[in-house]
Order: C-alpha cells, then sequence, then structure tokens
C-alpha cells in the first residue's frame, strides 16, 4: 500500500501560518512504508506563511479578500498528478483545510464554523477514484 500524507502532518512548515501540523503517530506508522508527502497550497505558488483562505461559492479567498483560487487548483491539479504518477492507494490528509480538508471545512466568512465539504483537493482525488481519509479518521482505524 502506498499513502499521499499532507506534508504539514510530517512537520514541514508549510501551513498558511508558516507552522505545521506534525503529526508523531502518523509519522511513526508510516516510517517503513511508502509514502510520499505534497502541499497543494505549496505547490500551486503560494508563499509561507501566507493569508489564511476559505472556500466560498467554488472561489478561495483569502482573509485579505484576495482571490487566490488560481493557485489552490493549479496546486491541487499537481499535486493530483503526483498521486497519479506515484500510483497512491490512500490519501491520508490535514482536517479542516481548503485544499486537504475531508469531510468539514471552514465556512468561507472566516468565522471559524465548519460545515459539511470537502476541501479543493480532496475533490479531485475523489474525482479521480483515489480514496481520502482525514488524518483522526486514519488515526482512529489503527488504533
Amino acid at each position: 500500500m502506498k499513502y499521499l500524507v499532507s506534508s504539514c502532518l510530517f512537520g514541514i512548515n508549510c501551513k498558511y501560518n508558516g507552522g505545521n501540523n506534525l503529526c508523531e503517530e502518523l509519522v511513526e506508522f508510516l516510517a517503513n512504508k511508502e509514502y510520499v508527502c505534497v502541499c497543494p497550497e505549496v505547490l500551486g505558488g503560494l508563499p509561507t506563511p501566507r493569508a489564511c483562505a476559505e472556500i466560498k461559492d467554488d472561489r478561495v479567498i483569502n482573509c485579505d479578500h484576495v482571490d487566490v483560487s488560481e493557485q489552490f487548483y493549479d496546486g491541487a491539479l499537481q499535486a493530483l498528478a503526483i498521486a497519479q504518477s506515484e500510483q497512491i492507494d490512500l490519501a491520508i490528509l490535514q482536517s479542516r483545510s481548503p485544499s486537504c480538508g475531508k469531510g468539514m471545512r471552514y465556512s468561507g466568512n472566516f468565522d471559524a464554523v465548519l460545515i459539511e465539504g470537502n476541501g479543493i483537493f480532496v475533490q479531485m482525488l475523489e474525482r479521480s477514484g483515489i480514496p481520502v481519509m482525514d488524518v483522526k479518521d486514519f488515526l482512529k482505524q489503527i488504533r
């Protein structure tokens, strides 16, 4: 089995705020397995750090009211190409992200409200038939 993982979960400082979401339990689980790390937002040319962004009406708008949809969609396409070329069996992605969020994401109003929905990259992976799990759900499954 080959995994694709959000780069921030491996401690790579690629989050919007310049930090990461290091998940030591996931890193330990994948230690002797095949995996590839990606950050669609960085692949799309966005800097680290960057203004936080949320999906609103299929557009990605940052907190400075700048439309960054092009970068999000471009980065997701590049990450999808990596997933396909690497023949990924499962993507394990960061919760709530406008790129990698699976099942729940922020409302698009910068009000900290979560709504049902997937990030841009998750949408592309699922349309391509690549299974996706939120990291929290994955960890519950392996415990």
